[in-house]
C-alpha cells in the first residue's frame, strides 16, 4: 500500500482524537532497517517514541486502529497529567 508519512500521520490523529484535544504533537518517519515506523509523540517537556510495525500501518490506514499504538497514547497521556497534576 502506498501512502506518505504525513498521510499516515493524519490517519493516525484521525483515529485518536485524544492527541488532539491534548495538544500532543506527533511526528514519524519510516525506519527502513526495522521495517517500521518511528513515531514520537510530544508535549511540552514529556515525549514518547514508539514502532509502528508496517502491516500495522497498513492496517491503519484501511480504518483499523491499532491496540498497541492506541494503549501508547494512552499511556503517555496518562503520564504526563500525573506529572503536571505533581508540580
Amino acid at each position: 500500500m502506498g501512502y506518505s508519512n504525513v498521510g499516515l500521520k493524519d490517519k493516525i490523529t484521525e483515529m485518536y482524537p485524544e492527541i488532539a484535544k491534548h495538544g500532543i504533537a506527533v511526528s514519524l518517519d519510516y525506519s527502513e532497517e526495522l521495517h517500521s515506523y518511528i513515531v514520537k509523540f510530544k508535549k511540552g517537556p514529556h515525549e514518547l517514541t514508539t514502532h509502528l510495525d508496517k502491516k500495522d500501518a497498513d492496517a491503519c490506514m484501511d480504518g483499523f486502529q491499532c491496540v498497541y499504538l492506541g494503549v501508547q497514547i494512552g499511556e503517555f497521556i496518562k503520564n504526563f497529567e500525573e506529572r503536571e497534576k505533581g508540580r
